[in-house]
C-alpha cells in the first residue's frame, strides 16, 4: 500500500433473505486501521476496478429524494458529519432502498474511504456475501470456517469525491450486474446515469486504439482491428442493439481477450457500456480526418495500403495519387505554371 493512502474503514449488515423484509446492523465505531483491514480495501478496490459493465453517471438534483451529496457535504466539506455517522445514515437510506426489491439479498455492508491525496479521494461501497470455507485448526482437525466472499463481488459502487467536489465529469461508477439489483443500488447512491451515446462510443474507439497502441500491433493488425470493429459496430448500430465490454472482446480479440478487457475497463476512460454505438462515431475506425489553418484533409485508411496516399515520416508530408480530373482543372486554374 501506497505509505501516503489514508483509509476509513467500516463494515455493518444488511439482512434479508429474497422476498422478505429488511433490517439494519449498525456498527458503532470505526474499524481501527491495521495492515489487515487495509489489505481488504486494497484488495476490493482491486477487485472493483477490475470488473466490467459499470455504469457511470452524477448525482440526482433533488436532495430531498436523494440525500446522499448533502451527507457527503457535510462529511467531506463541512466536517459536520463524521464518517461512522455518514456511513450509518447511508445504511438507513440503503434500508429504504433495498425493501422494495423483492429479489435483492442481504450481506455485510463495507464502507472504505481512501485518500491518496487531495487529487485522488473516493469512497468506495460495497455489499459481501459471506461464505463458508474450510480450515485446520491447532490440532489439524478440520472447521468450518465464514469468510468475506469478495471474489463473487456483485453489488459496489465508487463516488469520486474529488471529481465530485469540483463537478468533474461523472464521478459515480456502480456494478451493473442484474438489472433489479443495479437499480436499487443506483438509488441508493442517488445515481443519474443517463448515457449519451455519441460520447460513450468516442470513448470506445479512444480504448481500442489505445489497445492497439499499447501492444504495439503491426499496421496489419492495427488495420485489421479497426476494421472489424467497426464492421461490428456498425452492424450493432444499424440493428439498434447495445454493446458490452464483454461482446466487444469476445468479438475483437477472442485468442487474447484480457488486453483488451484491461485497456476499456481503464478507470480514467470512464466508459459506460450498455448503449447502442453511434454510428457517427465509429468513422475515425476507417477515415483520417485532419485540418490545419489553410487546409483540411479526410481519407480511408485503406487509401495507405493501396499506395494512393503516401506519408513520408522523413520531411513529415502527405502525397496523394490518383488526383480527380475535376480536381485536377480547378487546381491548374487557381496556380499559375
Amino acid at each position: 500500500m501506497n505509505p501516503d493512502t489514508t483509509i476509513q474503514l467500516i463494515i455493518h449488515k444488511l439482512c434479508k433473505m429474497p422476498h422478505g423484509p429488511a433490517s439494519i446492523e449498525l456498527r458503532q465505531r470505526d474499524i481501527a486501521p491495521s495492515p489487515l483491514s487495509n489489505a481488504l480495501v486494497e484488495q476490493l478496490a482491486d477487485l472493483y476496478a477490475a470488473r466490467s459493465s459499470k455504469g457511470y453517471g452524477k448525482f440526482e438534483e433533488d436532495e430531498q429524494a436523494f440525500p446522499l451529496p448533502r451527507l457527503l457535504r457535510q462529511h467531506v466539506v463541512d466536517g459536520t458529519l463524521d464518517f461512522t455517522a455518514l456511513s450509518q445514515q447511508m445504511m438507513e437510506q440503503l434500508l429504504s432502498r433495498v425493501q422494495s426489491e423483492a429479489l435483492a439479498g442481504g450481506g455485510y455492508v463495507l464502507f472504505a474511504r481512501q485518500r491518496h491525496s487531495a487529487a485522488s479521494d473516493s469512497l468506495l461501497v460495497a455489499i459481501i456475501a459471506e461464505a463458508q470455507g474450510t480450515a485446520l485448526n491447532g490440532e489439524l482437525e478440520m472447521v468450518a470456517s465464514p469468510y468475506l466472499d469478495l471474489a463473487n463481488l456483485r453489488v459496489a459502487g465508487r463516488i469520486d469525491l474529488a471529481a465530485w467536489q469540483s463537478d468533474s465529469g461523472r464521478y459515480i461508477s456502480f456494478l451493473k450486474g442484474r438489472t433489479e439489483v443495479a437499480d436499487y443500488f443506483k438509488l441508493f447512491l442517488g445515481c443519474n446515469d443517463v448515457v449519451a451515446a455519441l460520447k460513450e462510443t468516442q470513448k470506445l474507439i479512444k480504448g481500442i486504439a489505445q489497445f492497439a497502441e499499447r501492444e504495439q500491433l503491426a499496421p496489419d493488425a492495427r488495420n485489421e482491428l479497426f476494421e472489424n470493429a467497426h464492421r461490428y459496430l456498425d452492424d450493432l448500430g444499424e440493428h439498434d442493439l447495445p454493446w458490452s465490454v464483454d461482446t466487444v472482446v469476445k468479438e475483437l480479440s477472442p485468442a487474447a481477450p484480457e488486453a483488451l478487457r484491461s485497456a476499456l475497463q481503464d478507470e480514467t476512460l470512464g466508459l459506460s457500456d450498455g448503449c447502442i454505438p453511434d454510428r457517427r462515431a465509429i468513422r475515425p475506425l476507417l477515415r483520417f480526418k485532419a485540418a490545419g489553418p489553410n487546409w483540411k484533409l479526410e481519407f480511408n485508411r485503406s487509401s495507405l495500403r493501396s499506395g494512393d496516399v503516401i506519408y513520408n515520416r522523413s520531411n513529415d508530408t502527405i502525397v496523394l495519387f490518383n488526383v480527380p480530373d475535376d480536381l485536377k482543372r480547378a487546381l491548374s486554374a487557381d496556380q499559375p505554371e
